[in-house]
């Protein structure tokens, strides 16, 4: 049997989802669009269901991708994934709402099951719902309780699903309701008829809840505190805080644990595996490459975590409502700030948790930006760079360092929204921008369910994302480890062998810093050295730019291995105090406040991360995307590089 869940959003249909398949779950998407297509199955009483989970909306009237997809899946007949059976989850604190839709699927003639969901929220408020009258108001259509805290109700759900007749759906007793053949319409056509369908209903519900439910005063008095002009952005930007401050806090130890794992097996394959090119490839490429993809899930499953949690409990949506307004002038909307507050820790977790913008446009716009904003990747970089090239001046209790520091974070968040309004203007969509939305309930989220959206997001970002990250870590160490006709020995033949073994240490890395100097990535450097000498940089730097796309985070180590500060020598010299004493050909220092600051907005504004493209890939289904996010990206950070470095030289 192939059977389809609808409902609202909020109605509850993805936990009902996550309750019937488990952990049988794959994600993929329709052919041609960004919608995302999610199953699974599961097997109850011999009989094997292939279970679809169809985006959540609020009508079968196509305004968005995800409603077309719905419609067709629906309404055709001959679509691939057009169901023998749809479940219609509704929330039964509020079946006006999430009737409009069910009578809409149930017009369309398809076999159907309506679940009456939440019925623990309706068995603690005084009123009654008569499900059986609803059945035979409705036109005979089956439809049960559900709670989905109750193990019983699951095992009831299965059987009654089972044996629902696959015959034509019953329509209801509703002259009004129209016939969705006819659904492109003019929007008054739309209204008229759907205010139509309004009174029907009520007149429905009149006959079997005779006491309409109404919102608790305890709800109404929390929906006055969080969505209060002041206090709702105080507590909202207080809970952000908490939230990444955790984040940090509770990942680190993961995340060290995952790179002393990675670095452990690196060693031990160094260690291990006959001396030769395909053990260097398994220890010098392949295993950190994977580390750097598997490093991440921490970060991941906890952002989407919370997220998770602040989406259950209601208050993503007072989030949305409060901040909605301030977002709409650069093209974005409400939901698109979790995503970019969210790119301060990470740029990975921030682009996969765009999947909360429900207009194509916006999320877009927002996948195109949030890169922009500074993630804890690029905080070595500024670290480094301002102890290195800012001065050491203080006003009480601030200074200039923090100053520069906090300046490059608000850089990124203005940035971020200047290039929203220059997407908005040049992206065209035939979909109408507007944001429809309910406050739902305040409730106790379901830990299940918690586990398995962790669960299914690192899934997704290590066997989508990693893949391409993986790939290319392989190939910048090719890059990096070979030259052309054995150039490479040939320039390490030149250094002096050393005859004391104090020495060794320091040759070593002289030896490291040629060999990376004559590889194909050292003569890139060289080659780019005059595209990025306008910005003052050398070609040191510029080997450095290109292995930040690995990562940012790996400026700081290919700073050291070019400097041969990786340990501390004879000499006492840290890496800082070798980068200060750099010249240029002229003999003048390569690291001024120019050329620091300049390196800072590059760093600020380029998008040198290739797990970043691979996520941006992975939301968007397209290479079109990344690319033009690659380039302007890159052209914003050279021009601003290029202009700060000639003002401040």
């Amino acid at each position: 049997m192939k059977a389809a869940l609808v409902g609202n959003p909020n109605a509850g249909k993805t936990s009902i989802f996550n309750l019937l398949t488990g952990l049988d779950q794959k994600v993929g998407n329709y052919p041609g669009i960004t919608v995302d297509k999610k199953w699974g199955h599961f097997n109850h009483q011999g009989t094997d269901v292939e279970l679809l989970d169809l985006p959540g909306l609020y009508s079968v009237y196509p305004k968005s991708q995800d409603e077309e997809v719905v419609f067709q899946v629906l309404s055709q007949k001959d679509h691939p994934d057009h169901p023998d059976l749809v479940i219609v989850v509704m929330d039964a604190t509020n079946l006006e709402r999430n009737l409009f839709l069910a009578t809409q699927i149930l017009d369309l003639g398809i076999p159907s099951l309506l679940i009456a969901n939440m019925m623990d929220l309706v068995d603690k408020d005084p009123f009654d719902i008569n499900l059986e009258k609803l059945s035979e108001l409705l036109g005979g259509v089956p439809l049960i309780p559900f709670n989905a805290r109750l193990t019983q109700d699951l095992a009831h759900l299965k059987s009654a699903l089972l044996g629902v007749s696959l015959e034509a759906a019953p329509k209801p007793h509703a002259h009004e309701f129209i016939d969705l053949k006819d659904w492109n319409l003019g929007i008054q056509e739309e209204v008229a008829l759907g205010e139509a369908r309004y009174k029907r209903i009520g007149q429905i519900l009149s006959f079997c809840q005779p006491s309409p439910r109404q919102r608790s005063v305890k709800h109404q008095k929390w929906d006055q505190i969080l969505t209060h002009p002041l206090w709702g952005y105080l507590i909202f930007l207080s809970l952000l805080a908490l939230i990444f401050q955790s984040i940090f806090a509770w990942s680190e130890v993961p995340m060290n644990l995952i790179d002393t794992v990675f670095l452990s097996m690196s060693q031990w394959a160094q260690a291990t595996l006959p001396t030769g090119p395909l053990t260097n490839l398994i220890s010098q490429g392949l295993i950190p490459g994977l580390g750097g993809v598997m490093i991440f899930i921490p970060q991941i499953a906890l952002l989407f975590g919370f997220i998770f949690v602040l989406e259950e409990t209601g208050y993503m949506a007072r989030v949305v409502f409060i901040t909605d307004q301030l977002m709409r002038p650069f093209g974005l909307n409400g939901r698109s700030i979790v995503p970019l507050i969210s790119g301060i820790a990470c740029a990975i977790p921030a682009v996969m948790a765009t999947r909360i913008i429900d207009h194509w446009k916006e999320r877009l716009i927002t996948i195109m930006v949030v890169p922009l904003m500074s993630c804890s990747a690029r905080l070595p970089v500024y670290t480094l760079l301002i102890a290195l090239v800012v001065p050491d001046v203080s006003w009480g209790i601030f200074n200039l360092k923090g100053m520069v520091l906090m300046a490059l974070y608000l850089v990124g968040f203005v940035a971020a929204l200047l290039s929203a309004l220059f997407f908005k203007r040049i992206l065209k969509t035939k979909e109408k921008s507007f944001l429809v939305m309910e406050l739902p309930d305040y409730k106790t989220p379901r830990w299940s369910n918690l586990g398995l959206t962790m669960l299914e997001k690192s899934k997704v970002f290590v066997l989508e994302a990693g893949k391409v990250i993986l790939s290319i870590s392989v190939i910048l160490w090719v890059l990096a480890s070979y030259g052309p006709d054995d150039q490479i020995a040939s320039a390490i033949a030149k250094i002096p062998v050393p005859t004391e073994s104090a020495q060794q240490a320091e040759y070593q890395q002289k030896v490291k810093s040629v060999a990376l100097e004559q590889s194909y990535i050292g003569r890139a450097g060289k080659w780019m050295e005059p595209a990025i000498r306008p910005l003052g940089y050398n070609w040191q730097i510029g080997i450095s730019l290109i292995t930040s796309f690995v990562a940012r985070e790996v400026f700081v180590g290919s700073m050291a291995t070019i400097y041969s500060a990786g340990e501390t020598f004879e000499s006492d010299q840290t890496l800082l105090e070798r980068m200060s004493h750099q010249r240029n050909s002229q003999g003048e220092p390569v690291y001024t406040l120019a050329s620091g600051i300049s390196l800072m907005l590059f760093y600020a504004f380029a998008m040198q991360c290739m797990s970043t493209l691979a996520v941006v890939r992975r939301e968007t289904k397209s290479w079109k995307w990344p690319l033009i996010q690659l380039v302007y990206m890159t052209a914003l950070a050279y021009i601003s590089a290029m202009i700060a470095f000639n003002l401040l030289n």
